[in-house]
């Protein structure tokens, strides 16, 4: 009888199984990761708000300057 393939699935493939299982949780918990993780890259600094502000018309150059200087 011809056991190699058989002493393979038995020997290691649960190693080769767990590294798999291992992988997929790792991913998985990455992914979701990111999704609850708050990002830097879309919140606005205090100067970017100065200045939509004064985008808007919402204050004038003076008090645009004044802040600005405040900021700094």
């Amino acid at each position: 009888m011809d056991d190699f393939g058989h002493g393979w699935g038995m020997g290691w493939g649960w190693l080769l199984g767990l590294i798999i299982l291992i992988l997929l949780i790792w991913l998985i918990m990455r992914v979701v990761g990111q999704g609850i993780r708050p990002s830097g890259l879309g919140e606005k600094s205090a100067l970017d708000i100065l200045k939509e502000r004064y985008a808007s018309g919402e204050i004038d150059k003076k008090e645009y300057e004044d802040k600005k200087r405040d900021l700094n």
